[in-house]
Parts: C-alpha cells; structure tokens; sequence
C-alpha cells in the first residue's frame, strides 16, 4: 500500500514495509552523499566565467547563475548536457556541442565544471547523510537490494570517497547511460535499469529522490512507492504535485517494517 501526504507542504513520517517491498533505488546526489551543494558550487563557477567572459565580449549584460533557483530548475538530476543546455538557453545562449581547443563550446563548459568537481571532491572530501548510512545498513540486514543512481559520470569516485561503494548492490550513473543510450530525467530510464539489475520489478520497488525531475522519473516508471526528500522544507508541495507518496525532511523520518497479519512489526 502506497504512503501518501495530502498536499504535502510539510514534511512527514514514511514507512518501508518489506511485505510490499523487495529494493530501494536511491538518487546518489543529495540522498546518499552531501554532494548537491557541490555541484551546485562548481556549475556556478563554471557558468558565471562564460558568463563574464562572454558579456565582457559582447557588451551583453547576462546575470549570473543562481543557485536557488537556477540549479534546481535547470541542473539538479538531468544529465551534464542537458543541465547546461537548459540553463544556457535561459540567458539566450546555444553553444555548438563542440570545436576547437580553446573556444566556447558544450564539451569545454562540462569539462571546465567537472574540474571544479573534482577538485572540491579532492580538496574536501565527500560526505554521506548519517540518517542514510543508518538506512542502508538497516536495508541490508534485512535482504533488501539497494541500487545508487545518477546522471553524473563521478558517481564511483563519489560513493567511494564517501565510504559507501561496499552498501550498494548496483550503481547506474552518467557513463551507463551515456554506454547504453539512456535518456535522462525526467524519463525514468536510469531508475528502471536499476530496477532490472536488482531483478525487481518496479512496483516492488521504493524510489527515493530530492529532485523533481527524478520524482517525476519515479512516477512515471510506476515504482511502487516514490519518497521525495525535501531537506531544506521548500518544495514538498512540487514534489507530492510532480508524483512524490511521501515527503521527508530526511531519511531519518523513514522507518522499515515487516508486516505481520495486516500490523507493522518495526525494524528501525
């Protein structure tokens, strides 16, 4: 039976019941690993230099990115390609795909934002959400696959430097996709991958995500229970309209149980 949230402006308690549930398939970026923010970060870094570069060249006034409104409206969840070719076209801008060494081109932007990436990665670390860390182990006990996905290429590097690669069943990032042809979020081919490679049909799995183009992702998939994380209490409304069941401030608020003659015997 699927949890619902009314209209979802607050966040609420959720519930894994391991009668109707046989995996987990959890976004990586913002779910498993305290890494939103620094993607976020290295596209802002990496946009505002074209974008200064650019209006110094033309005279254009382009304003910068902003990462309140910019990153979740045209980045957070979509491929690299189509995060930076919808915030570009929001300032008027379509870059060729590619060129020579040293021009303004779609591979130079995403290989010049990776960098930043990497280098915050390098610099700072990873951090996996404790609350998560507890799920997953609780997961694991009881015999539930896990899958990590993401639209980005670093999700290995990511899970690894996080120290939660070893609590993962099955990992399908940005180079799967690019390998097998799959499209991004919101079409919810990346998920349902998961899905096959846990062998677990999608009803008989719960999806987990903070952003709205993989709730809606989760959605349309037909998974058969789609939990919307919502840390910082902005978009639970978005997120219950876009298709999320449930809403939750934090993994924390997500119980695991096993049903027993119609009752809830808790787990964690």
């Amino acid at each position: 039976m699927r949890a619902h949230t009314g209209a979802g402006a607050t966040p609420h308690p959720a519930v894994l019941d391991l009668g109707t549930i046989d995996a987990v398939v959890l976004d990586t970026d913002g779910v498993i690993t305290d890494t939103a923010r620094t993607h976020a970060a290295a596209w802002k870094r990496a946009f505002d230099e074209l974008l200064r570069e650019r209006s110094a060249r033309t005279g254009d006034e382009l304003s910068p990115f902003d990462i309140d409104v910019d990153y979740p409206t045209f980045v957070d969840g979509r491929s690299r390609e189509d995060g930076a070719r919808g915030f570009l076209r929001s300032r008027g801008i379509v870059l060729p795909e590619h060129g020579p060494e040293g021009t303004e081109t779609v591979e130079s932007l995403l290989a010049r934002k990776n960098r930043y990436f990497l280098d915050e990665v390098r610099d700072h670390g990873v951090r996996a959400f404790p609350s998560t860390v507890a799920l997953l182990h609780t997961l694991r006990e009881g015999g539930i696959g896990i899958a990590a996905v993401s639209a980005s290429r670093n999700c290995g590097p990511v899970l690894r430097a996080a120290g939660v690669n070893a609590l993962v069943d099955v990992r399908v990032d940005g180079l799967d996709a690019e390998r097998l042809g799959l499209p991004g979020k919101p079409e919810p081919a990346l998920f349902l991958e998961a899905a096959r490679r846990l062998t677990v049909p999608p009803r008989r799995c719960a999806l987990v995500e903070d952003a709205l183009v993989g709730i809606e992702a989760g959605h349309r998939g037909g998974f058969g229970l789609v939990i919307g994380v919502d840390r910082r209490h902005r978009i639970g409304d978005a997120m219950a309209r876009t298709g999320a069941d449930t809403v939750v401030g934090d993994l924390a608020d997500v119980s695991v149980s096993r049903r027993r003659d119609g009752t809830h015997e808790p787990v964690l």
